[in-house]
């Protein structure tokens, strides 16, 4: 049966027993070790996919073994012959595993997208630029006025991704940009060490209190997927 595995960690770490993670029935958590790293591993599931209880046994795993130290987290899906490939690997990329452990250790990740308010910023548009009114009514632009408009507000929702990044980025150790999609400004990934959450998540409720055009969806925290480069 293949294995199935779901972050790395020192070996000296204490994993807690009895974790379970993916399958149904849920597979019990093992070990495989090699020199200084273990991988948190279980049996495969015959048939593996991204049902949503193994997508949350899957992180339960990585957050349980973490809690009493760092675990390298691996994205959903990682599979192995066996546990010897497992422990080839970990031998073989030891020192690129324990690096970005010390990158990643005592910090969790953020994830927060931006979109505007469309009502809003129109307003703040208008507001900021009071020569949109202008040329249009005085026949100076022959340009649809809504797609004037479109223009400022799509200059304003590239200002104000920058602007969140750099705000919230201000409080992070690391700062990842997720793919750009049609309805979101932006969607980033903040590396926060544990010590400054409180600072970042003040930093975010300020941004939004003094920009009331922008709306966020803030996830987290979580373990750092998008900061574990374990390829």
């Amino acid at each position: 049966m293949t294995t199935y595995v779901y972050g790395i960690a020192p070996a000296d770490q204490r994993i807690p027993d009895g974790i379970e993670g993916v399958g149904d029935p849920p597979r019990p958590v093992r070990a495989v070790r090699s020199g200084d790293l273990v991988a948190l591993c279980s049996d495969a599931p015959t048939e593996l996919v991204a049902k949503h209880s193994d997508l949350l046994a899957h992180q339960h795993v990585v957050i349980e073994a973490g809690r009493d130290g760092t675990v390298l987290p691996l994205r959903f899906g990682e599979v192995s012959p066996d546990d010897e490939n497992v422990a080839a690997i970990l031998d073989e990329r030891h020192d690129h595993y324990l690096h970005r452990m010390e990158e990643v250790a005592g910090k969790d990740e953020f994830n927060v997208k931006v979109h505007h308010d469309g009502d809003a910023v129109r307003q703040v548009v208008l507001a900021d630029e009071p020569q949109l009114m202008s040329r249009h009514a005085g026949g100076e632009d022959n340009t649809p006025f809504g797609e004037l408009v479109a223009r400022a507000v799509a200059v304003r929702g590239r200002s104000d991704a920058a602007l969140v990044e750099r705000v919230l980025g201000a409080h992070a150790a690391a700062v990842a940009r997720g793919p750009q999609a049609a309805d979101l400004l932006a969607d980033l990934w903040f590396l926060v060490e544990r010590e400054r959450r409180r600072e970042f998540e003040e930093s975010l409720r300020g941004l939004l209190q003094e920009h009331a055009h922008l709306r966020t969806q803030a996830t987290g925290p979580l373990p750092p997927y998008s900061f574990a480069d374990t390829d």
